[in-house]
This record gives C-alpha cells, sequence and structure tokens, in this order.
C-alpha cells in the first residue's frame, strides 16, 4: 500500500513535468528522452546495488517493459490527442484494473476478496465522476473509434504488463532470487526503450533526411535552443516517472496483486487536482472534487483493511 500510495504520488510530478517537456520539445522525443535518461539512472542502481540485467526472470521484466512502456505509452498518445485527457486517463485507468484482475487470476490463480474487489470498485468510480466529461463529446465517427480503440490499447498495455511483472517476480522468487523494485524498473526500461526508439526514428524519420540542405550547424543550434528551455522538465519527468515511480509501482506488485495496485495508481488524476490547480491554473468543478474525495476514501479504506490482521 505505502509503496503504491509513493508512486501515485510520483507519477502526479511525472504527469506535470511531462506535459511541459511535451510542448517544449514534441511527445515523442519527450517520452524518448525521459526512457533514456530514467534508464541511465535505473542502470546505476541496478549494476552498483541491484540486481542488473539478468536473473531468472529478466526476459518476463523485459516483455513486461515492451507491452506496458513500449504498446501501451505508443496507444496512449494515439488516444489523447482523439479523446482529450480526460476521457482518455477515464478509459485507461479504470479499464487496465479489472483487465489486470482477470489476467492475473486466469494465468497465476490470484483471487481478491470480496470486499478488496469492493474497494477498488469504489476507488474507481471515484476516479471515474472525477473525471467523466461534463458534456456530450462532439467528435468524428472516425476519430472517436480510433481513440477508443487506441484508449482500449493503452489500458491493455498497462494492465498485462504490471501483471507480466508480477508472474517475473514470482518466477525470481521460486529460482531463489530477491529482485528489488528499482531493478525490475530497469529491466522492463530495457523493453520500453526498444519501442521509444523506433516510435522516434519513425517520427523524424523525414525530418533527419531533409536536414542536409541546411546550413552547417543549424541542426546543433535548434537543438540546443530546444534543451535550454526544456532539460530540467525532461529531467524532472525521468526522475519521478520511469525511475521512481516506476520503481515504486514495481516494489508494490512484488508484494500486492495488481487488481489492487492499479486502482490506487488510478487516482493520480484525482491526486494531480491540487497541484493543476497550483502549477496550471486549472478550475475545479464541485464533481471532480467529489470524485477524489470518494477515491482518496476508498483508497484509505483499502489501506486500512489491508492493514488488519488476517
Amino acid at each position: 500500500m505505502l509503496a503504491a500510495s509513493l508512486a501515485t504520488l510520483l507519477f502526479c510530478f511525472s504527469a506535470i513535468a511531462a506535459t511541459r517537456s511535451a510542448r517544449l520539445m514534441g511527445g515523442t522525443e519527450a517520452n524518448f528522452w525521459r526512457l533514456s535518461l530514467a534508464c541511465f539512472f535505473l542502470g546505476l542502481w541496478a549494476y552498483s546495488a541491484g540486481t542488473g540485467p539478468g536473473g531468472a526472470a529478466f526476459a518476463l521484466f523485459w516483455v513486461s517493459g515492451l507491452v506496458g512502456f513500449g504498446v501501451g505509452d505508443v496507444a496512449l498518445f494515439q488516444a489523447l490527442p482523439r479523446l482529450g485527457s480526460r476521457l482518455t486517463s477515464l478509459l485507461v485507468h479504470c479499464l487496465a484494473a479489472p483487465m489486470a484482475a482477470v489476467a492475473e487470476w486466469a494465468w497465476m490463480g490470484t483471487r481478491l476478496t470480496w470486499t478488496e474487489m469492493a474497494l477498488s470498485s469504489l476507488i474507481l468510480g471515484g476516479v471515474a465522476l472525477a473525471l467523466a466529461p461534463g458534456e456530450r463529446l462532439h467528435l468524428p465517427r472516425r476519430v472517436f473509434w480510433i481513440g477508443l480503440a487506441s484508449g482500449v490499447l493503452a489500458a491493455l498495455g498497462q494492465g498485462m504488463g504490471a501483471v507480466i511483472s508480477r508472474r517475473a517476480f514470482a518466477v525470481a522468487a521460486a529460482a531463489g532470487e530477491s529482485v528489488d523494485g528499482l531493478s525490475a524498473a530497469f529491466q522492463r526500461s530495457l523493453g520500453g526503450m526498444l519501442v521509444a526508439a523506433v516510435a522516434l526514428l519513425v517520427v523524424k524519420r523525414q525530418h533527419l533526411w531533409g536536414r542536409w540542405d541546411e546550413p552547417a550547424g543549424a541542426g546543433f543550434t535548434q537543438w540546443r535552443n530546444k534543451w535550454q528551455g526544456s532539460w530540467g522538465w525532461v529531467v524532472l519527468n525521468a526522475l519521478t516517472g520511469p525511475f521512481l515511480g516506476v520503481g515504486c509501482f514495481q516494489w508494490a506488485l512484488k508484494t500486492t496483486p495488481s487488481g489492487i495496485v492499479l486502482p490506487i495508481v488510478a487516482t493520480m488524476p484525482v491526486v494531480i487536482i491540487p497541484l493543476a490547480v497550483w502549477l496550471e491554473g486549472e478550475k475545479v468543478s464541485r464533481r471532480s472534487l467529489a470524485g477524489g474525495v470518494v477515491a482518496v476514501a476508498g483508497v484509505a479504506l483499502m489501506a486500512w483493511w489491508r492493514s488488519q490482521p488476517t
């Protein structure tokens, strides 16, 4: 519970930094550099104090990153411009948790108690109340369906990435190995980096070929100007998101079913409301506040319930 709550708080700061960096240098490039920096920081930990890239569960952690960081994030950035952040967050967070719970039950036999399922539903209900659009969306049919499919795919990527990590921890434990959260995040980042690099090359391919006609040094000047205003946000995003945030997320998955961890992390869009009001001047409706209270109350009840002796 503590690890999942810390991950949620860190993801809030990461979301703010990600928004700023994406506006300054573009979403695909910002995502690539935040993963690159996070992979570097995680590698320092993994090689000095962690387990490095080896172990019986390395392949599973790598695939988890490929699915979660890779497929999930690519689909997420396709849904965001079509459906908007509110509806996309609603789709991803409220679908990922039940998908993961069902997948973990089918694959690993993990069963949640009726109380845990009820409290998870309460948390997700509060998130849905806080994030649901206030009026009917006026979107072209094609844009809506592509956005919807992308949002569902992003939820599937996040949910299955978490379940594969749970399976990886079980494999490591069966082999007598203890993998800490940051080392697991490092192994996952290697898979995510592959997809992020391919996505960046696809997006930048025409730009890269077209640079031969530019004056010598023009590319470096543009790159320097872009980084002067955005490097701080990229570093903050890397530290609070795929480095410490995902490290805490993996720590939580090591000991707690994904059907409990994901609903807690799903409160991130609600917990971020005070930060959005403070840093971005966003206006918050009464319904959003009410949903936030319900979601946070659900997390508090879950923490109390999990702390009771069995």
